[in-house]
């Protein structure tokens, strides 16, 4: 009962830490991270990333156009990019861990506690990586937020508001930290669920006859 489990568990976490993973990535690089709305000129549309800043016609034409300087850059956007790489290589190298240690690869399969070592290792990695997720994403939001409501700027200048991204963001990392705690639990299950090796057993002397002699197969029939 408990190694169904930990199978079902194993195919859970890998699962969403995929997703998790994907979605970080494109999170990362696509420029949805705030949106922004002219009042002066509504069949425009401004989108900004961490990478890039793009405009958004009623045409359907996109122009976009990459950040000038990374010192430039707002602090929030500088440490996001460089948290993002990092959710993004902690995420990879977790799921590479947690594969090789799944019940049903062959890699280590003589070695049961390797391969619990590698489902822990893999689950801290996508801990990790969701951590790193939702930290530069929320940071993001909250000032976007702060500068929305604002009081000393003017209620004719567009604001900033939160852009797709954002919402994918905190589901990436959501399932990216989900993922990592099933493989951990699973993990935990499998040391908990491995069978001890049977203990050996010294067959039974033979008894002893009377006056010290002991009874011996090759002469057994000799003995009335």
């Amino acid at each position: 009962m408990a190694g169904g489990w930990g199978a079902k568990a194993q195919g859970g976490g890998m699962l969403l830490a995929l997703f998790g993973w994907i979605s970080s990535c494109v999170t990362t690089f696509v420029p949805l991270w705030k949106n922004l709305n002219l009042d002066l000129n509504e069949l425009e549309v401004w989108n900004m990333g961490l990478w890039q800043v793009c405009i958004t016609q009623e045409e359907g034409v996109v122009e976009c156009q990459a950040h000038g300087s990374f010192l430039a850059l707002p602090p929030e956007l500088r440490i996001s990019r460089l948290l993002m790489c990092l959710s993004n290589g902690l995420g990879l190298l977790g799921c590479l861990l947690a594969a090789l240690g799944l019940e049903g690869w062959r890699a280590c399969e003589d070695k049961p506690g390797r391969k619990r070592q590698l489902l822990l290792g893999g689950g801290a990695a996508l801990g990790l990586a969701g951590i790193t997720t939702l930290v530069p994403v929320s940071w993001v939001a909250y000032n976007t937020v702060l500068d929305f409501w604002d009081e000393t700027v003017p209620d004719i200048v567009p604001r900033w508001e939160f852009g797709e991204a954002t919402f994918l963001g905190w589901f990436a990392g959501a399932f990216l930290a989900a993922g990592g705690l099933l493989l951990a639990c699973s993990a935990r299950a499998a040391s908990t669920d491995t069978p001890l090796a049977p203990a050996c057993h010294q067959a039974p002397a033979a008894p002893g006859l009377p006056g010290g002699h002991h009874l011996h197969p090759k002469n057994a029939d000799l003995v009335i």
